[in-house]
């Protein structure tokens, strides 16, 4: 009997051959492969980038970056709370592939380029790097998010900003604990939910007594502290300096103090979760814990959501990356594998249900890079302006968007979707996070409410956006004035009917965004189907269901 490589049958008197089994989807430049993800980085502002993008796109693509998120996975982190010996050690231990795809994703700036590196589209350019890696292995992008997300709130204290944000900018990774002295990179972690509160952070009860200066002492829990084994954290807590209350601050808690003390900061156990299983989450005890305050005591909520906003950011963005190997190995196995007679992607019924996908990913990754567009250095009033509701806007629909459509490209796989063998049993598990993380349904609804009710700019520049596309589609200019109307009259409204109604709203204005944008950015097929298949009068409740006539082939040629 002899052997052929991989993929190939065995000749000879075997008991069975390997057959009409699609290969392994690798050694893939993800990011040239993606047609539409290259022409939207140009678009937006980011394509002079897309060299170290085609680079990265050919790492995560490989066998070797797709083994090591296969074992980041397969090998969780495990908490230490102590040594040997008995003392303190309150470590998390993650696999060494973990490391791999972290030191990676920061050699390549999908964290902080683009605070450090600051020029036109950068922000677009970091986008898109996050979401090529974010592709392949999710867990990581967590402290890669906060990270760059925590520069917004540090970055007005210099009494932090001045030691910290170099080391935050710097693309090494050094997974180790070091002294402060001898450490030149850094990750910053945040913990802000406590068990009685949850996302109501005001109800927190972690308590900060001032030491003097800038200095607070800790004592507390938190529910949920995300990477645990950062350099630093963002912590909201309940400060008072002497006899004065000063309110819910924000503060900086470094895991390590000054000459190689170790700050207080006990691992009580790590959360066994549904997915995102490569990233350690831990509950967290501080007892005399030593935090710096950031932004003024007492303006904790406003000094921390510039960097909530661009979590936020980043869930869409993660959300898309999900979305993109959801298709991508829908279409890799419906091209190879046959069935009836012919390759699946050729029959009609696989086709519409393929190209439907396609549409849902574009438009969640347009949505995605126009938001990071609107968080560049040089936006202007009118962009910050539209951010601060496109973003809750955007992250409500985007997120919620992403199980669904994960399951219904695991079901293009058949038996094989459902087995721990191939990513997307992976996928449809890791996608929920980004729906709940941030902010769950509810929540970001009623920050909806909240961005329309406290800066009226926000909802004039919304439809400025929307204005963009005016006259160019019946159907979406019909649902943006009914959206339009509904948004005018929930402004008016009590607060119990605009809050039955803020699940309504949000979602007709996310509708809205992505049809305008599939307008504007991509091919007029793709973007009127979109349109009558998201908000036509004929329209299905499943993917799938086109409008009569779509050339749904065209579609898929094309991702």
């Amino acid at each position: 009997m002899t052997a052929y490589s991989r993929g190939q049958r065995v000749i000879g008197a075997a008991t069975h051959y390997v057959e009409n089994q699609p290969a392994w989807r690798t050694d893939v430049d993800e990011f040239s492969a993606n047609g539409a993800l290259v022409s939207a980085v140009g678009v937006f502002g980011g394509g002079w980038a897309e060299e170290a993008l085609r680079e990265a796109g050919g790492l995560v693509g490989s066998v070797s970056f797709q083994r090591d998120a296969d074992l980041a996975h397969e090998h969780p982190p495990i908490a230490h709370s102590h040594d040997r010996w008995g003392f303190r050690l309150d470590e998390v231990e993650y696999d060494p592939s973990y490391h791999r795809v972290l030191s990676a994703a920061l050699a390549r700036g999908a964290h902080t380029s683009a605070w450090a590196e600051p020029r036109k589209g950068a922000h677009v350019a970091r986008a898109a790097m996050f979401m090529l890696f974010a592709q392949v292995e999710p867990g990581h992008a967590c402290p890669v998010s906060m990270t760059h997300a925590a520069v917004a709130s540090i970055q007005d204290s210099p009494w932090v900003a001045d030691d910290w944000l170099p080391r935050m900018y710097s693309r090494e990774y050094e997974p180790r604990l070091l002294p402060q002295e001898e450490k030149r990179s850094a990750l910053i972690g945040m913990a802000m939910t406590e068990k009685q509160g949850g996302s109501d952070v005001r109800a927190g009860t972690t308590l900060g007594e001032a030491m003097g200066g800038h200095a607070y002492q800790l004592t507390g829990h938190k529910w949920f502290c995300s990477a645990p084994m950062s350099d630093g954290f963002l912590v909201l807590a309940q400060t008072r300096r002497g006899a004065v209350d000063e309110g819910l601050s924000c503060l900086f808690v470094p895991r390590m103090l000054p000459h190689g003390m170790r700050n207080v900061f006990r691992i009580q156990r790590l959360k066994d979760k549904l997915g995102n299983r490569s990233n350690a989450s831990a509950e967290v005890e501080f007892d005399g814990t030593v935090g710096l305050v950031v932004g003024e005591p007492g303006r904790g909520v406003r000094t921390i959501i510039e960097m909530v906003q661009r979590t936020r950011l980043d869930c869409v963005l993660g959300t898309a990356a999900g979305m993109r190997q959801s298709l991508a190995e829908a279409l890799w196995h419906t091209r190879e594998r046959r069935a009836f007679g012919a390759a699946l992607v050729d029959q009609p019924a696989m086709t519409g249900v393929l190209a439907d996908l396609a549409l849902e990913y574009e438009a969640a990754m347009l949505t995605g890079l126009r938001l990071a567009q609107l968080f560049e250095a040089e936006a202007s009033d009118r962009d910050i302006a539209l951010r601060r509701l496109a973003t809750p806007v955007s992250k409500y629909w985007v997120c919620k968007r992403g199980p669904h459509h994960a399951y219904e490209a695991l079901e293009c796989l058949g038996g094989n979707g459902y087995t721990e063998s191939f990513p997307l049993a992976r996928r449809y598990r890791e996608q929920p996070v980004m729906a709940i993380w941030e902010g769950s349904g509810n929540v970001i609804a009623l920050d909806v409410l909240r961005a329309l009710t406290r800066d009226a700019e926000t909802a004039d520049a919304f439809a400025d956006e929307l204005a963009s596309t005016s006259g160019v589609s019946r159907v979406l200019d019909a649902h943006v004035d009914r959206t339009l109307s509904l948004l005018g009259r929930l402004a008016r409204a009590d607060a119990d009917e605009a809050q039955a109604q803020a699940r309504r709203l949000t979602e007709d204005l996310a509708l809205a965004f992505q049809a305008s944008l599939m307008m504007r950015h991509a091919p007029s097929l793709d973007a009127e189907t979109f349109i009558h298949a998201r908000l036509g009068d004929d329209r299905g409740s499943q993917y799938g269901v086109l409008p009569v006539g779509t050339d749904a082939a065209a579609i898929v040629v094309r991702h």
